[in-house]
């Protein structure tokens, strides 16, 4: 069996598929996808294909290693994108050929279904009371909600007064129960981190993610000896070596690499171990579209620190279509009481609809993240 082609689609709300073709008429599928560089990482896509177009699809580590390797300039995000999207469709292609899931090409699953969460609220948390009860009423056990607008280096403590009226208003509606995560989602700096962690400290949060940007990861050092919430970070780091320095500090709880940013199913899985030796848990991130949460399923079956899964089914990115829209049978994403099974169908366990990805990618997308300022004109992290 040899490689034909790598063809991708860009295709709403904002992602892209990448499909590689075999002259024995199998194919596999991937979702090599950075949010707001989906043409980059296309383009980078169509670069790296040179090597492989008609290569045998099977050595996928020797591939990974040469796509990372082999360009002598290597990681970020747009790369490892895109070898991603490749290496999640090099593992689908090899389990279909073999009539296997991919978890069980990795040695088998340890579990058999994954904790989920949901998003409430929007990118400015608000109507989180009504958007928690629609969680709970669906079954799901978890929630994460952004936890606050743009914040200065030194800002208005009436701002975090509102951080903890949100929380209030969702214990308030749903009851203690429910794990909360608050996505801090980088936009808050060391100085109001601090007293941030502290005032939510006695709300029973399940975690709080990227209370500092990665490149301050230094800063966790402190936010850790004051609170004892639990401390998410990963989404922004792209290979081992990027979380190496964040395992080592000690400071981190939970990582989030994201599949689709960094390296696919084979490196996602190492970093998954390299954090198992710092007794550290693993909640993939994926906001992202179907052939992305197949991927992480796959993995959270195999990886022994996978703890709950993020998903973007009626996340308020999804304006125009939706996490079910492209695959034939969306009851596979079926939860049941907050727990999601792991697929078990050949490859990627989804049977991506072809005809309206083609139909969809003719629409494509130009999304971006918004451009926030504060109140001087200066630009906001978003």
């Amino acid at each position: 069996m040899k490689i034909r082609s790598l063809k991708t689609f860009l295709v709403p709300p904002r992602w892209l598929f990448l499909k590689i073709e075999t002259d024995e008429g199998l194919c596999g599928w991937g979702e090599p996808v950075l949010e707001g560089r989906a043409h980059t990482v296309a383009a980078a896509v169509e670069e790296l294909a040179d090597y492989l177009v008609g290569k045998d699809p099977s050595p996928i580590e020797d591939h990974w290693n040469v796509l990372y390797r082999g360009g002598f300039y290597r990681g970020g995000g747009v790369h490892m994108s895109a070898l991603a999207g490749i290496d999640q469709a090099l593992w689908d292609l090899r389990g279909k050929a073999l009539g296997q899931p991919v978890h069980r090409l990795l040695g088998g699953p340890v579990r058999d279904s994954i904790r989920l969460y949901s998003w409430v609220g929007g990118d400015r948390p608000g109507d989180l009371a009504h958007g928690a009860r629609e969680v709970a009423a669906k079954g799901f056990t978890a929630l994460k909600m952004n936890g606050t607008e743009e914040l200065q280096y030194i800002d208005s403590f009436a701002k975090i007064d509102r951080v903890l009226g949100n929380i209030v208003e969702i214990r308030e509606t749903v009851g203690n129960d429910l794990g909360i995560a608050v996505d801090f989602h980088g936009r808050v700096h060391r100085p109001m981190a601090k007293p941030l962690l502290r005032a939510l400290e006695p709300y029973r949060l399940m975690f709080v993610e990227e209370p500092v940007l990665s490149e301050h990861a230094d800063a966790l050092r402190d936010l850790a000896a004051q609170s004892s919430v639990p401390i998410a970070l990963g989404e922004r780091l792209f290979s081992r070596w990027d979380f190496k320095a964040i395992l080592e500090s000690g400071h981190v709880d939970i990582i989030q690499p994201d599949p689709s940013h960094a390296g696919g199913i084979t490196e996602t899985r190492k970093i998954a171990s390299m954090a198992e030796c710092y007794d550290v848990a693993l909640a993939l991130h994926c906001p992202l579209g179907p052939i992305a949460l197949a991927v992480c399923l796959q993995l959270d079956a195999v990886c022994y620190n996978a703890t709950i899964q993020e998903q973007s089914l009626g996340i308020h990115y999804n304006q125009t279509n939706d996490l079910l829209d492209y695959i034939k049978d969306p009851s596979v994403f079926q939860h049941k009481d907050g727990y999601l099974k792991i697929p078990d169908g050949p490859g990627l366990g989804i049977e991506v609809n072809e005809e309206y990805v083609v139909e969809r990618s003719k629409v494509g997308h130009r999304w971006r993240a918004p451009v926030w300022r504060h109140h001087d004109g200066s630009v906001a992290e978003w």
